[in-house]
C-alpha cells in the first residue's frame, strides 16, 4: 500500500485534523459509533466495533462515507465530485485485490491509564 504523505498543506496545524461530533449524533441517545481511523505512520489504524447484526450494513456505512468523501474533495479542494468518488473507488479495489492487507490488533490499554 503506498503511503499517502501528501495530506492538506492549507490544513495547517495537526489541530485541522480534529473532528467534531455532529450536533444531530450528539442529540440522538440510540446513536452508535461504529469506527474510528486514523493515518498513523504511513499506515491505517482504525478503532472498530462490529455493532450491526448484518455486515452487510457495515459496507453500506462504507458507501455513504465515499459518497459524502467524494463530496468534501469538491467542496474542500475543487475536484469534480464523480472524478473523486472514483478515485476512491479505485482506492478501495486496490485494497480490497491486495494479498498484503492483515489486520494487527494492538493491546488493548486497561482501565485507568498507563502506569
Amino acid at each position: 500500500m503506498s503511503a499517502p504523505n501528501d495530506f492538506d498543506q492549507e490544513a495547517g496545524d495537526p489541530s485541522a485534523f480534529v473532528m467534531t461530533t455532529p450536533d444531530s449524533v450528539a442529540a440522538d441517545p440510540q446513536a452508535i459509533e461504529v469506527l474510528r481511523m486514523w493515518w498513523s505512520k504511513n499506515e491505517p489504524v482504525m478503532s472498530v466495533k462490529p455493532a450491526f447484526n448484518d455486515p452487510i450494513q457495515f459496507g453500506r456505512l462504507l458507501a455513504y462515507a465515499a459518497r459524502h468523501m467524494a463530496h468534501g474533495y469538491a467542496v474542500r479542494h475543487g475536484h469534480d465530485e464523480t472524478a473523486a468518488y472514483n478515485r476512491i473507488l479505485e482506492g478501495i479495489s486496490e485494497v480490497v485485490k491486495a494479498d498484503n492487507v492483515r489486520t494487527v490488533a494492538e493491546p488493548v490499554a486497561q482501565a485507568g491509564g498507563k502506569a
